[in-house]
């Protein structure tokens, strides 16, 4: 498996989850991930997957020595950044770093292992977002990627079927440290969040990474092109 983000509040769950089911995961991230959270990691930037072919091959490399022999049968592209800011106030860096990770890396990895994953009849999890459809200010940037994310996993379960399925995971707000930072001091506004939501509460990393196992052990099979919210 390969695992996008993996040093994130999610990202890590799912590669814990992973490596527990016995998956070889190698996760990739530009920070060190947690302990456990899989079998070998890759230190990268995305954003150099989107800048042509000159800056994308090494990181690509040592994707591919962390593989090895191995055949992909399941890429989770779960890195994203999110910048944000009004439409007035949202500068064209931010905007396309947005862009290049949250979109065009996911493609870009797809379609370099898209020949392994077609010969194990694999998976590709991409982790949209709610903000894919109900969005709120000052999100512009994050909410197009996503919502063009959605629009990628239709495309390509056509696309690449019926080799390869490729399936949407679309959470709302999930207690990872990075949602409870953005709301420190602020338990009223925290709350409130939990209420937005009808389960009646934020949900947990580790309830992502159950859909992404459920996902990938065959229960799923004829699932592709779905969005799961």
């Amino acid at each position: 498996a390969i695992l996008t983000g993996v040093a994130g509040g999610i990202g890590a769950a799912i590669g814990k989850a992973l490596v527990g089911s016995g998956r070889h995961v190698v996760g990739i991230d530009a920070q060190t991930p947690p302990l456990g959270s899989c079998s070998v990691h890759v230190m990268g930037d995305l954003v150099a997957l989107a800048q042509g072919q000159d800056l994308a091959s090494p990181l690509l490399r040592q994707i591919q020595d962390a593989v090895g022999d191995r055949d992909v049968s399941l890429l989770i592209n779960n890195a994203a950044v999110q910048r944000l800011g009004r439409t007035e106030d949202l500068d064209w860096e931010a905007w396309n770093e947005t862009i290049q990770v949250n979109l065009s890396a996911p493609f870009v990895l797809i379609q370099f292992f898209v020949a392994s994953l077609r010969e194990t009849k694999g998976l590709v999890v991409n982790v949209g977002s709610v903000h894919a459809r109900a969005t709120k200010p000052k999100f512009a940037a994050y909410a197009t990627s996503k919502a063009a994310l959605h629009g990628l996993t239709r495309a390509l379960a056509v696309d690449l079927g019926p080799e390869i399925r490729v399936i949407t995971l679309a959470p709302a707000a999930i207690e990872t440290p990075m949602l409870l930072a953005g709301f420190d001091g602020d338990e009223k506004a925290l709350e409130a969040l939990r209420e937005v939501h009808p389960a009646g509460r934020i949900g947990r990393p580790e309830e992502v990474a159950e859909a992404v196992l459920w996902l990938s052990d065959g229960g799923a099979s004829f699932m592709t092109g779905s969005a799961i919210r």
